[in-house]
């Protein structure tokens, strides 16, 4: 959340913050109009209860004194001062309301490193590394979902029976391969100093707006026991969409000491999206689903560390992909491909070379988002309450909050099962998988099982 002060004193910078993000819902003129309403009444109003104070203390002298008439006078007064205020307070309450409802509206401002464009054909590519030294691959890779319905170890049809379109089963090796990743990740960043956490899965709609989730992006959630457009209360429930909402949110009105920053957390969590803004999305394969998994690292700063530790936490993420030999690319968001709440993000992502993209490498296939490395600076502590105290003499000062995917595991096994994939249909497991995946070298399928497998002629 942006500062009303920040508001009322840089209104061009926010007015062109909107603009380059392509906001163009949000009346700033009014949300100022509404500020300056609400700072006149509680001016107006202190001047009202200053002087009741001072009628009132003079009713028990005009008594005293047998001024009888003038102190009726006074009792009058301060009954008509009393009224007014009732009035005027309700009136600023309004106000309040309506200030703190549209300031949750409004974007974070990015910061000025961040490349002006539309949309993400306008982010700017930092680096590009892995294809200097390529593995050998078939002469036609075999998209995931194929080669993971070959093996068996992807079973989209019996997910869609089970739930519906957007969820899937792992099978066998497909599902060992996706608990040896969350290991695997989980102890590349116990290593860079991450302290784990296992949180709750659902989140109230306190936690969802601390983090920006809400109430912008209702529509995108899964709501527990209601839809998620209607009305909710501050304790109803939601499925988590990422673990940055409970461990954001863990330290919510705490107030950290500068001894405890930074703080490094991370955490393994299933997470749920409708994803109802996205239209004409792919409808085969594990790229683009409701329930997914991924490990999070949050990480909390003081102000002047935040966009060092911003580079230090991309490196962190990236270890992921140079541990399995993933060749990938860093991306700098543009404005327009920014997330409502982030300052600034990279993101990181992996090549997939099984399924052509315009948009892919010279080498075809496509690129997978598998991170997004993001500062929010201040935005999200201020709505979350989210402190600490420089030194224990002075007042607190709000915190900066990172976050990064570290990595998003679903999209990390697309890419696996495409790039290291073999001409007799079997996959590789890279090296540093192998002691998570029983001592596995090849990942190589097995019999799928039922009558239907039989008329399929898979099975004989």
């Amino acid at each position: 959340m942006l500062h009303r002060r920040y508001l009322r004193e840089h209104p061009e910078e926010v007015r062109e913050s909107l603009a380059n993000r392509g906001y163009d819902d949000v009346d700033i003129d009014h949300v100022i109009a509404v500020d300056e309403e609400w700072r006149e009444l509680k001016a107006t109003g202190d001047d009202l209860r200053h002087e009741r104070n001072q009628v009132s203390s003079q009713i028990g002298q005009l008594k005293a004194e047998g001024k009888d008439d003038e102190a009726d006078e006074a009792i009058a007064r301060s009954q008509e001062l009393k009224e007014e205020l009732q009035e005027l307070e309700a009136r600023a309450d309004e106000l309040e309301a309506e200030l703190e409802e549209t300031l949750l509206e409004i974007p974070n401002v990015p910061h000025e490193s961040v490349p002006v464009g539309a949309d993400e054909s306008d982010n700017e590519e930092i680096r590009r590394v892995g294809f200097d030294d390529l593995r050998e691959l078939p002469d036609e890779v075999t998209p995931h979902y194929d080669i993971g319905e070959d093996l068996d170890i992807i079973d989209e049809a019996r997910g869609a029976k089970t739930t519906g379109s957007g969820f899937y089963f792992l099978k066998g090796e497909g599902a060992m391969l996706e608990h040896a990743l969350i290991q695997f990740m989980l102890n590349v960043h116990r290593e860079q100093e991450y302290v784990d956490l296992f949180p709750p899965i659902p989140v109230n709609t306190t936690s969802m707006t601390g983090t920006g989730q809400l109430p912008k992006f209702a529509e995108d959630a899964y709501r527990i026991g209601g839809s998620e457009t209607e009305g909710y209360e501050d304790d109803d429930l939601w499925l988590c969409p990422t673990a940055e909402v409970p461990v954001t949110n863990m330290y919510a009105d705490d107030i950290l000491l500068k001894d405890d920053l930074p703080l490094k957390h991370q955490a393994y969590t299933p997470n749920f999206r409708r994803e109802a803004g996205e239209h004409g999305t792919e409808t085969r394969g594990i790229v683009r689903v409701h329930q997914f998994n991924k490990v999070e690292l949050v990480n909390f700063v003081e102000p002047e560390e935040s966009y060092d530790r911003l580079e230090g936490l991309l490196g962190e993420a990236i270890e992921v992909l140079e541990q399995l030999g993933l060749p990938y690319r860093v991306l700098n968001l543009c404005t327009g491909d920014l997330t409502f709440s982030s300052a600034k993000t990279y993101d990181i992502e992996v090549w997939a070379p099984g399924t052509e993209s315009d948009e892919g490498p010279e080498q075809g296939g496509r690129w997978l988002e598998v991170s997004s490395a993001s500062n929010f600076e201040d935005f999200q502590a201020r709505r979350a309450g989210l402190r600490y105290r420089p030194e224990r003499h002075e007042s607190t000062e709000y915190l900066h909050t990172l976050n990064a995917s570290g990595t998003a595991v679903g999209r990390v096994m697309v890419a696996l099962l495409e790039y290291y994939q073999n001409e007799d249909g079997t996959v590789d497991v890279p090296d540093v998988l192998q002691p998570y995946m029983g001592g596995r070298e090849v990942i190589e399928g097995h019999e799928p099982v039922g009558e239907a497998a039989v008329g399929a002629g898979k099975k004989e």
